[in-house]
């Protein structure tokens, strides 16, 4: 299958969504790395709103990708890297540098310009995805419960202990 052409407006929307994703996942470099992070880390810090706020940004690239004509399994796995990215970001700490690492906003731009460069080939690849990955999310939100859960614990008996 040919790549996909794209409407002049929607070329336009992809532009805004490579600069936005570049300026939330990468836009700042640690001196002396190569280690890079973006303002959604930054806002991430802020306990819970700020990964909201990140993931509600999030949801302007799958705009993009229904804007484009992005096949619903290309679009379910972009959901559920947004969903990844909201659930173990509201992780104290922990959070934060999966947050930074993660770069959730970088991935779904490249999911959707590897689907506009090869439809078949993602699609495909985006379907085995799918079938495997439910199961992962349902462990990562545990295992995000637990986590937040235990933070606490250990935070009140810190507290008790003072």
């Amino acid at each position: 299958m040919p790549p996909v052409e794209l409407a002049p407006g929607h070329e336009k929307e992809m532009r805004r969504l490579r600069r936005l994703a570049d300026l939330f996942d990468n836009e700042f470099r640690i001196p002396g790395t190569r280690w890079r992070f973006g303002i959604d880390a930054l806002i991430g810090l802020v306990p819970g709103a700020g990964d909201i706020a990140g993931g509600l940004f999030a949801l302007y690239g799958l705009r993009v990708a229904y804007l484009v004509g992005a096949p619903a399994s290309v679009q379910a796995r972009m959901v559920l890297q947004i969903a990844i990215d909201v659930l173990a970001g509201m992780v104290p700490v922990i959070g934060d540098v999966f947050d930074a690492a993660f770069k959730a906003h970088v991935r779904n731009r490249r999911l959707l310009e590897a689907w506009l460069a090869r439809p078949q080939a993602v699609r495909r690849q985006s379907k085995a995805v799918l079938i495997a990955l439910p199961a992962a999310a349902v462990l990562l939100f545990l295992a995000s419960g637990v986590l937040a859960v235990w933070s606490f614990v250990a935070f009140v008996r810190w507290l008790a202990g003072l």
